[in-house]
């Protein structure tokens, strides 16, 4: 793939717009090409600032009523007529959503796959925030032996620190996050321009599910729960080899 046709399925990718050929297609190139995967990195963190809510900004009522006082009066009209058919709208889709969940309640409990969704959201805009300050690693050092007793004292659990370098994901470091309402470990890996952080913190109890496998604003993420312990490893690195890694965590 050349760049300029990277540049072409970017936006399409960072959308989740590509089938499964172009998606590989453009993984691969990311994977090549340090040019590419900095732009991909670049846009991907963009997209991530513009939905802080803190950007949004309402009118003051006083400024509203201005404008709506200084339209036409045929002006005024229509934006009423259109107000009101929206209210309609709105009204007839509560409608629709009550329906629906009248007859799902009676069907049984749904299962659905995004029960995690607000966490992972949390973990992806973690990852993002560590690279756009440029703060991976509180404790940065390749060595397990070094970067597991630093969190001794700031976490009441011993998180599994690993080095992969043999295999291809060196070890950076570590740092300390807050998700899920409480202090987390991050440990930071690389795998050639790619970075990863693998967040680890107590499940609350003693069970093991299999890995899950999603996307958000272009980035992977891979969670599993396993020995006590929550993980999401999350990287703008393939889901092949992100997967890859995850495996070389569970065999640890």
């Amino acid at each position: 793939m050349s760049c300029a046709r990277q540049q072409e399925l970017l936006q399409g990718y960072l959308d989740s717009e590509l089938d499964l050929a172009g998606t590989l297609e453009i993984e691969r190139h990311l994977q090549d090409c340090p040019n590419c995967s900095r732009e991909h990195r670049s846009q991907a963190a963009l997209r991530a600032a513009l939905r802080n809510s803190a950007l949004n900004y309402r009118a003051p009522d006083r400024l509203r009523t201005s404008i709506r006082a200084a339209l036409p009066k045929t002006a005024r009209s229509e934006s009423a007529r259109r107000s009101f058919q929206w209210q309609w709208m709105a009204l007839a889709a509560a409608a629709l959503i009550l329906a629906f969940t009248v007859w799902t309640s009676r069907r049984g409990p749904a299962v659905f796959p995004n029960d995690n969704e607000a966490l992972a959201q949390d973990v992806v805009s973690s990852h993002i925030r560590s690279l756009l300050v440029n703060h991976a690693t509180d404790v940065t050092s390749t060595d397990q032996h070094t970067v597991k007793p630093w969190f001794d004292g700031k976490l009441d659990f011993a998180p599994p620190v690993g080095n992969f370098a043999s295999q291809g994901f060196p070890l950076l470091g570590g740092r300390l996050e807050y998700l899920d309402h409480r202090n987390v470990a991050a440990l930071v890996y690389k795998r050639q321009q790619h970075l990863i952080n693998l967040f680890v913190w107590p499940a609350g109890k003693n069970n093991s599910s299999g890995e899950v496998v999603s996307k958000r604003q272009g980035y992977n993420l891979i969670h599993w729960t396993s020995g006590e312990m929550n993980y999401w490893a999350v990287s703008d690195l393939n889901s092949e080899e992100l997967l890859q890694f995850v495996h070389l965590v569970q065999g640890q």
